[in-house]
């Protein structure tokens, strides 16, 4: 792929994994858009990145992902690397959480609903456009999940199966499909959790170079052992993540 000269939307851009992502691909000479539902982070990150477009919204919620959808039409038909990358991660026992439903319900959509509906309304442009990519952010607990967060890594599979079955339909097409399949990242949401986090400025190197290689799927850090001790002894992977690392 080439990592100059595109226009990239990133979810989820105002901090963490997306916002590194964001910086790079900026400092590359990308145009780069990112959402973000909190409105006065984006405003600081506009004011420090004049040059970054930011979107405001909860892609949740259907309006916002309409407009989003006819923002780029409209402004950015040019549009050619789509990135979903935003994410929750809520922690809990299903035998005690009080507000079990609406976590759940909010996880789901967050993390499956909304980048498979975006990156649907998205592909007809993705197509017209060249050096296309959609790039999905998922995690290794997809390989081993751990027990305290089981929507989190339920979804995060069907990202990883998602990624797949799109690479397979569009492999005939300009367009390909990466995954980035993080260990442990520093960021908001793994505050207070986890030893020997890597920062998603780590992360964003290693991608970089798989994603100018055309390597598609990017295990980073820790998840490349993970994936190995598994395919060796799943039952082993299972004992290792099953209370977190």
């Amino acid at each position: 792929m080439k990592a100059t000269g595109n226009t990239i939307l990133i979810t989820g851009g105002s901090s963490g994994i997306g916002f590194a992502l964001a910086k790079r691909f900026l400092d590359l000479d990308n145009k780069v858009i990112i959402t973000g539902r909190n409105k006065e982070k984006l405003q600081r990150i506009k004011a420090l990145y004049p040059t970054i477009e930011c979107f405001p919204g909860d892609l949740t919620d259907k309006n916002s992902l309409d407009e989003l959808v006819f923002f780029i039409e409209q402004n950015h038909f040019d549009l050619n690397v789509l990135v979903n990358n935003a994410a929750v991660q809520h922690n809990y026992q299903f035998s005690e959480e009080q507000n079990l439903l609406y976590k759940v319900d909010y996880e789901i959509s967050t993390n499956l609903t909304a980048p498979i509906k975006l990156t649907a309304l998205l592909l007809p442009l993705l197509l017209r456009n060249k050096n296309s990519a959609v790039i999905n952010v998922g995690s290794g607990l997809f390989i081993a999940p751990k027990k305290t967060a089981p929507v989190y890594c339920a979804t995060k599979s069907a990202i990883h199966s998602f990624s797949k079955t799109l690479r397979y339909q569009l492999e005939e097409t300009n367009i390909k499909v990466f995954e980035i399949i993080p260990a442990l990242i520093d960021t908001p949401m793994t505050e207070g959790r986890g030893k020997s986090k890597l920062t998603p400025e780590q992360l964003v190197d290693e991608f970089m170079h798989n994603f100018r290689s055309d390597k598609l799927e990017s295990y980073i850090g820790k998840t490349k052992l993970l994936k190995l001790i598994n395919r060796l002894s799943p039952k082993l992977s299972d004992r290792i993540m099953k209370n977190g690392l």
